[in-house]
């Protein structure tokens, strides 16, 4: 087990959400999951604890209800090595419910924010021509799914000389 690991409060759909999430992401598992007992009013049969892995990242989740709902504030960050990496995150994340937000963010069905990053997002970003970065970073502010095609055309533009462009001073 990781020594920091994130854990999730959900309302109550946690066991839906981890499975999802064990199913979409390669070399996942669900380690170990608890129920709450008849007892508990509200919420008997949802997950008092669970503890699962995400491509080797621990995580424990559980449901307690709406009192405190998932913000952006905290997201999970995704690196993609390529569009088609994009996209079926994308799809799959915000599909049933979830929410498109600007610049490679989302919100999943259960109000979990995602961040899709393609890995040459942040190449172009760190571009040693500050010009280059700062057309790709200025296409990004405008995109939802990140479309890694366009960040290159934009980083890519022409860009018209500064100065006088007729007749001089």
């Amino acid at each position: 087990m990781n020594g920091i690991t994130p854990f999730l409060w959900f309302n109550a759909d946690a066991q839906a959400a981890i499975e999802f999430y064990v199913g979409l992401f390669p070399d996942s598992e669900i380690v170990s999951m608890g129920h709450y007992g008849e007892g508990v009013p509200g919420l008997a049969g949802k997950v008092m604890h669970a503890q699962f892995r995400l491509q080797g990242r621990d995580f424990f989740a559980m449901d307690a209800g709406p009192q405190f709902p998932f913000t952006e504030a905290i997201s999970l960050f995704v690196s993609c090595e390529n569009q088609a990496e994009v996209d079926h995150y994308w799809s799959a994340l915000t599909a049933d419910g979830g929410a498109e937000q600007p610049c490679g963010w989302l919100k999943d069905r259960w109000g979990v924010s995602w961040q899709i990053v393609p890995t040459r997002l942040m190449e172009l970003m760190q571009d040693a021509d500050a010009g280059r970065a700062h057309r790709a970073v200025q296409a990004m502010l405008k995109m939802h799914k990140i479309d890694i095609a366009a960040l290159e055309r934009a980083a890519d533009a022409a860009v018209p000389p500064l100065g006088p462009t007729s007749g001089g001073f």
